[in-house]
């Protein structure tokens, strides 16, 4: 569970609630069709810009946002280290008995290619294609949010200029101008909420999650080449952390 996003998400509407419950009503910021107009509209320019499979695919990644785990590369670098004395000790082949305890699913796929006598060179291959796949989804999940974080503002001044119309032309009644106007602009202020505390936000966590993962198992990959190229455990345990930053290496060092 990502607790970071789920404070920022409670921080962020709690104080915008609070400041409006310290003037007025929250019910004076509630209007359905000022809603509808912005979060169907930035649904639609969605589903125009991108295939309804991505915007939906997108949609299922925001929400791992809340779930996901950050991978621990001390612990990953632990059991491909051991992978490789195992290797080195009793043969790639002896890796088998140990796919049942890998619990990542692409390093499980690495080593049993292993295992499978394929050639080194082929597995980098494909473990990278695989990567080069995921970059682009989760390339696409931040592109269409950052879609929505741009389209949600504009909506939201075509719903206010739709309240605007609207309102002038029914000028009759002049104590009827500030209730309409107070509706007319609450598509705008709907928009850049919106876009501000939620889509640029999830856009932006989601890239960096990607680079979290992406390092995670770029080094599965480094770690997996060594043991096919039969690198000393101490050398390959060296060449895993000193991509990571002191803290996370295990000599702190």
């Amino acid at each position: 569970m990502d607790i970071a996003t789920i404070i920022g998400l409670v921080a962020a509407f709690g104080l915008i609630i609070g400041s409006i419950l310290t003037g007025g009503s929250l019910t004076s910021f509630l209007d359905v069709p000022s809603m509808m107009i912005v979060v169907g509209g930035t649904f639609g320019v969605g589903l125009i810009s991108f295939p309804m499979a991505r915007v939906l695919s997108a949609m299922k990644v925001a929400i791992n946002v809340f779930r996901y785990e950050v991978p621990d590369i001390s612990e990953q670098n632990t059991q491909i280290i051991e992978f490789a004395d195992t290797a080195r000790k009793e043969g790639i082949l002896s890796l088998e008995g140990s796919l049942s305890s890998i619990e990542d699913d692409f390093m499980k796929r690495g080593v049993q290619l292993l295992v499978d006598g394929i050639e080194p060179e082929k597995i980098e291959d494909l473990m990278y294609d695989e990567l080069e796949g995921m970059e682009t989804r989760h390339g696409t999940g931040a592109q269409i949010f950052e879609t929505f974080a741009s389209s949600a503002p504009a909506l939201g001044l075509v719903g206010t200029l739709i309240g605007l119309v609207n309102m002038l032309q029914n000028m009759e009644d002049p104590s009827a101008i500030g209730p309409a106007m107070a509706v007319a602009l609450l598509t705008t202020f709907y928009g850049a909420l919106l876009a501000n505390v939620v889509f640029t936000p999830v856009a932006g966590k989601l890239r960096i999650r990607h680079q979290e993962e992406l390092q995670a198992k770029a080094l599965v990959v480094k770690g997996l080449m060594g043991i096919a190229r039969g690198e000393n455990p101490r050398i390959l345990a060296q060449q895993l952390e000193v991509e990571l930053p002191p803290s996370q290496r295990s000599d702190n060092g």
